[in-house]
């Protein structure tokens, strides 16, 4: 009995410390996700990536928790994702309670920077935010047929890469090729 109540009192501990802290993502954020708009494209302009916006509305919106669960939280997406995006969520929920600070003052802004009209709508831009292409709602075909279309946007993105495979180069990242 002392045990579980210990092990009670140090998950207290945890959490308050975590949430003194800041270290509170939103609750809507899938693992393997980005909320921290400017920090991405930070980090897309440093590794040479482009940014995947996913725009969502995490609990109202039925086609996005389809796409989150079938798409965006699966391992297999998010590892292959990541070779050549920075993945971040930008959810608009009902209940702004699942939130965090920073995405309740940012996710809104982004919404109207980008024009987003319907939810689920995904984006891959640029470091500096410049649209390369936009996906509009549910993307069919699972998996592999997602990861195909962003893969030849993301190759269409970076025109040196083909004409560096033909001599053996390394091409520069997508995220410099204008």
């Amino acid at each position: 009995m002392k045990a579980i109540r210990k092990i009670g009192v140090c998950v207290c501990l945890c959490g308050l410390v975590a949430t003194a802290f800041g270290a509170k993502l939103s609750k809507s954020v899938p693992k393997g996700w980005n909320e921290d708009f400017a920090a991405s494209c930070e980090t897309a302009k440093k590794e040479g990536k482009l940014l995947l916006l996913a725009f969502s509305g995490s609990d109202w919106c039925g086609w996005c928790v389809k796409m989150e669960r079938e798409i965006y939280s699966d391992r297999k997406f998010i590892t292959a994702a990541k070779k050549k995006f920075v993945l971040v969520m930008i959810d608009s929920p009902q209940n702004q309670d699942i939130l965090s600070k920073l995405a309740k003052k940012q996710n809104p802004e982004l919404v109207k920077k980008y024009g987003i009209r319907g939810y689920p709508s995904t984006i891959i831009a640029r470091p500096d935010g410049e649209v390369v292409k936009r996906f509009g709602g549910y993307q069919r075909g699972g998996i592999e047929a997602f990861l195909k279309s962003l893969n030849e946007v993301a190759d269409a993105a970076n025109p040196a890469k083909d004409a560096a495979d033909e001599k053996g180069e390394k091409a520069k990242p997508a995220a410099t090729q204008r």
